[in-house]
């Protein structure tokens, strides 16, 4: 039970959000639903996008709770796929929710719910960085990663369930994988340079032996050397 009128009014709208869509989650439906009259709705959320991102972020929530408590795999590469499963399976169980979240290009800044999510696959790559097995760097590798992912999830959730090839997603995130990733470092010239540039620039965060500045300037010689 809700406490308060903005959580009534978001446990009302997500449920009419996956029951019956974006469409379903009208302004007058929320607010026949939560027992207040619209310009409560508009003083607490702003518009409807603002009250669509405290939706999607109470159920979100549930996501980053799995993706942030699970057991690590000690293979940061397979630990890497797990997460990859941990979302396909978030969408496929929610799929009005992720589709509200990511079905539908948006322009600026993304919710912070979002965001967190995009951190926390950053800090995937950047332990996959640091164990030297990475081909590119860790925001290159977690926009494709990321892309990849959520090009497959939509795709599942917009096919009926009994069509549904999961093999296809199973495909997508291998291709993704091998793309950013390695099983070694590659014995080519230029490989390992660029390897080893990627893996101490990434530990370079939590090195307290340089000040802000010089960790500034050591990430700018070593993206110089990981670009090789």
């Amino acid at each position: 039970m809700a406490d308060t009128v903005r959580e009534r009014i978001v446990e009302v709208a997500l449920r009419l959000l996956e029951e019956g869509g974006p469409e379903a989650m009208s302004t007058r439906a929320v607010s026949a639903g939560a027992g207040v009259q619209a310009p409560t709705i508009y003083r607490l959320f702003r518009d409807k996008q603002g009250l669509l991102d405290a939706v999607t972020a109470l159920r979100f929530e549930d996501y980053l709770v799995e993706k942030t408590t699970r057991d690590v795999a000690e293979d940061p590469v397979d630990d890497l796929r797990r997460g990859w499963d941990v979302h396909v399976g978030f969408g496929l169980a929610h799929p009005a929710v992720y589709a509200a979240i990511y079905g539908s290009p948006r322009v600026g800044d993304p919710p912070p719910a979002v965001r967190r999510a995009e951190e926390i696959l950053l800090a995937m790559m950047r332990r996959i960085a640091a164990a030297g097995r990475l081909r590119v760097d860790e925001h290159t590798a977690a926009h494709v990663v990321g892309a990849t992912g959520r090009g497959a999830t939509l795709l599942l959730i917009a096919t009926p369930e009994a069509e549904r090839d999961h093999r296809a997603a199973e495909i997508a995130r291998e291709a993704a994988i091998a793309a950013v990733t390695t099983d070694a470092v590659p014995a080519s010239a230029g490989e390992p340079l660029a390897v080893a540039a990627r893996t101490v620039r990434a530990a370079l965060p939590g090195v307290d032996a340089l000040s802000t500045a010089e960790r500034g300037l050591m990430a700018e010689w070593l993206g110089r050397l990981a670009s090789r």
